[in-house]
């Protein structure tokens, strides 16, 4: 008897339990995890023009989203980026290899993200520029807050959008207070530490007033941090008139033009032409680097396609990437 024959004489109730007992066995064989490839898995950075002609290139490098060095998750598991650090510096070692590569533009539509990953980005186009003498320019979409006004500092020129939002200078953590909650519930931990302060940013109870001073000593100076480097950049503002602009606020276009923020308002083909002029070209490519199933048809197109979709029935990413606070450079509306 053929296996046709076979299957037409197993009961509709044996083909549900043997369906069950194959997901089961990949569910639960060794790990929680099993992988469903629709498209290819990541691969190398690829070149695509997607405006303009000739063979001096501008490149196009996104600062997109939350700025940190996860990789990029969605609640079901999928995988859809590597982190935006580690996507900067890969970006950033091609185009240092191609001498036709003339300039960059940072095309940012960030809220901000860990004050860390922030300033190792900056760090990273800084060396970058240094290394291969060439400017950098900053294209503000929606939104440059807070680490992404950060990263900024490193363009020779910043543009935005008339619509654009910038601004958001400043630092800020979160701590949560579980100790009402606790209460209610009956619950409690006993800490054994080697010091006073060893566990002073815990859920489970309120800060003293000495860890106070500590937390808001921490963001103090790393605010001034961004003050410096908001100084270092923009000769136009001295650091008083910087210190009144960094109240955590956000900013119009015109708003962070009269403030001195910015230099220049335009469309992303106006700043196009103004960058061809500023460097003095008769043509100019304008090119991104891509990976095989990312959509990048013109200077707008910035949303990768997934790679894969994973799905982890333990792991659904809803808990921070670290047990701690995080330090952020963050609009937080």
């Amino acid at each position: 008897m053929n296996w046709t024959c076979c299957c037409k004489s197993i009961s509709q109730g044996c083909k549900s339990r043997l369906l069950l007992l194959i997901l089961s066995l990949l569910v639960f064989s060794g790990c929680t995890l099993f992988k469903i490839n629709v498209t290819p898995s990541l691969g190398p950075l690829k070149e695509k023009t997607v405006s303009g002609k000739g063979e001096d290139k501008v490149l196009l490098v996104d600062i997109k989203g939350m700025i940190s060095n996860k990789k990029q998750v969605s609640p079901l598991g999928v995988e859809t980026n590597v982190g935006l650090v580690d996507q900067v510096r890969e970006t950033l070692k091609k185009a240092e290899s191609d001498d036709d590569v003339r300039a960059l533009i940072l095309r940012i539509n960030t809220p901000g993200g860990t004050v860390t990953s922030s300033d190792i980005i900056y760090h990273e186009i800084k060396a970058f520029k240094e290394r291969k003498n060439v400017k950098v320019y900053a294209m503000v979409m929606d939104l440059a807050a807070s680490g992404g006004y950060y990263v900024a500092q490193a363009a020779d020129r910043i543009i935005v959008h008339p619509t654009s939002l910038t601004g958001s200078i400043g630092v800020i953590a979160l701590k949560a207070d579980l100790s009402g909650l606790m209460d209610k519930v009956g619950v409690d931990f006993e800490v054994v530490k080697s010091g006073a302060h060893k566990d002073f940013l815990s859920p489970f109870r309120s800060l003293t007033k000495d860890e106070r001073l500590i937390f808001q000593n921490t963001i103090d100076t790393l605010h001034q941090r961004f003050v410096s480097t908001i100084e270092d950049n923009r000769k136009q503002l001295n650091r008083d008139e910087i210190k009144k602009l960094a109240d955590g606020r956000i900013y119009t276009s015109q708003q962070a033009l009269d403030a001195k923020l910015v230099d220049q308002i335009a469309y992303m083909d106006e700043a196009e032409n103004f960058i061809k002029s500023d460097l003095g070209l008769e043509k100019m490519r304008l090119v991104i680097y891509h990976r095989a199933g990312q959509y990048k048809s013109n200077i707008y197109s910035s949303s990768p396609v997934p790679p894969s979709i994973n799905f982890n029935f333990l792991n659904l990413n809803f808990l921070p990437e670290t047990p701690g606070p995080n330090f952020m450079y963050l609009w937080m509306p």
